[in-house]
């Protein structure tokens, strides 16, 4: 049986659901998406998913959709999908709808399209060995801040990082390292956990969130700062961090192994710390 997903207004099979050829979504990326997973039933940290969400949308001049109302629509799609697998993805998805194309916005009144869709969650990356990455330079836009379901770069990173076997991407600016196609960027210097300050390049990850509350809680000392390419060798301790990665500890970097090439005591500290913490939220 098709899955029960969510599509302007209505529950219906997945395969009955029709895009129109009009809509901006498919024809310009132009939209905003966002995901979060369930611990126990409960979807995590949902509200500063649909804040970071409305945030994407006004960005974007998108209007008419009822971002706060996306909270009931994962519980029931939960509840009429009768999922019962260690913790499930619930994925929304909003454009600015279907009209006239034009590179303009459309002049007259546009309804946005709204989608929602709850799976099983399948993991990315290994917690407990760690997992390798790459480095690939970045070629995205300048407004990677937004969440937008313009992923073309993100896609090709990713491709090229499965081609390598690495688990994940990460761009690098100027000789700067910003963030992973789909997680942010964490390193370890002198037992500090140091991660890039939030610009337009650097998306505001709820993850990433939950990780410096972590640590400020718990005594692991932070840092917001520019992180070099070229400095990675001397890093204690790489891990990344995300909604399908959760946190996972990095073992080599373009093939270089991270210190020995094993998880690190604070990673591993973290990642105890995230997966306690979603559970009992």
């Amino acid at each position: 049986m098709s899955s029960i997903v969510y599509f302007n207004g209505d529950f219906l099979p997945k395969d009955q659901v029709h895009v129109s050829p009009d809509d901006r979504g498919f024809l310009f990326g132009d939209g905003v998406y966002d995901v979060t997973l369930t611990y126990g039933g409960r979807l995590f940290r949902i509200k500063d998913h649909l804040e970071r969400m409305a945030n994407g949308l006004r960005s974007l001049q998108i209007e008419g959709a009822d971002v706060d109302a996306l909270e009931g629509v994962g519980a029931e799609l939960m509840r009429r999908n009768n999922l019962d697998s260690y913790s499930q993805a619930l994925y929304l998805q909003v454009t600015r709808g279907a009209a006239k194309r034009t590179h303009h916005f459309p002049t007259s009144e546009v309804s946005p399209t709204v989608y929602a869709a709850i799976s099983p969650f399948v993991r990315k990356g290994d917690p407990e060995n760690g997992s390798p990455i790459i480095t690939v330079p970045d070629v995205r836009w300048s407004r990677c801040d937004i969440k937008s379901v313009c992923l073309l770069p993100n896609c090709l990173a990713t491709q090229r990082a499965k081609d390598l076997n690495g688990h994940e991407a990460v761009f690098v600016r100027d000789g700067s390292v910003m963030e992973g196609a789909s997680s942010t960027f964490f390193a370890v210097f002198e037992g500090m956990v140091c991660t890039p300050p939030l610009t337009n390049y650097v998306l505001p990850g709820i993850t990433r969130m939950v990780v410096l509350e972590l640590c400020e809680k718990h005594g692991i000392p932070t840092r917001f700062t520019s992180i070099l390419q070229q400095d990675l060798v001397d890093a204690e301790e790489v891990f990344i961090a995300g909604t399908t990665s959760e946190v996972v500890p990095v073992t080599t970097v373009d093939g270089i192994p991270v210190r020995d090439g094993k998880p690190g005591p604070i990673a591993r500290r973290i990642s105890d710390l995230f997966i306690e913490y979603a559970h009992g939220e």
